[in-house]
């Protein structure tokens, strides 16, 4: 995919509505600390356009990055950071609940999960949710570059095992340092999203 523009063009806080977009939207999830700014930032072709920070939770709105005015990459809060407030927290889940249900334009959910552990119970829980409010969630496994060639398997089958997940449902192993996975993350939008066979 060839990024030709980005444009953060919505933040959503708590009290905002969702916009009505009228192009197709793909979200990602997932834990405070998994790296789903610097997916977003390699997925955009952007060293720094989302926010990265060394404090996770900072990710607090719903924001819309539209790409090349054909998609949006929609960033949703991060759940399970522990020192947020449970008044926090559950604001974050009924703002993420809100726009699972609502979005007429979601295609697809990518779920971030960290490569290097099993999936938490918040990871399940999300999971689940995800699937119960209609989709069937797409997995990035994150930090790859943190484990040998020879353990990345393993952990991937691992995921789909805790997460109960079938055999044929894609699982994408994602390294924010190499971009090993981004190619193939694009590919997969461009196929389902755009209705595109990629170059």
């Amino acid at each position: 995919m060839i990024i030709k523009s980005v444009n953060l063009e919505t933040v959503c806080g708590v009290t905002s509505r969702l916009p009505e977009n009228h192009l197709p939207e793909i979200a990602f999830a997932g834990k405070s600390n998994v790296g789903k700014s610097s997916l977003i930032n390699a997925l955009m072709n952007r060293k720094s356009y989302a926010r990265i920070s060394a404090q996770p939770g900072k990710t607090q709105t719903i924001n819309y990055y539209n790409i090349n005015d054909e998609l949006y990459y929609v960033d949703l809060p991060g759940y399970g950071y522990a020192k947020v407030t449970e008044k926090v927290k559950e604001q974050w889940g009924h703002m993420i609940e809100n726009y699972l249900r609502t979005s007429k334009q979601l295609r697809i959910v990518f779920l971030l999960i960290d490569i290097r552990h099993k999936p938490s119970q918040n990871d399940v829980m999300m999971y689940d949710w995800i699937l119960h409010n209609g989709y069937q969630p797409v997995i990035i496994a994150t930090k790859s570059d943190k484990l040998k060639r020879s353990q990345v398997a393993k952990h991937l089958k691992e995921i789909r095992t805790e997460l109960g997940m079938d055999r044929e449902i894609a699982v994408f192993p994602f390294s924010a340092l190499t971009k090993q996975g981004r190619e193939e993350i694009w590919d997969f939008i461009e196929e389902n999203i755009l209705g595109t066979t990629p170059a």
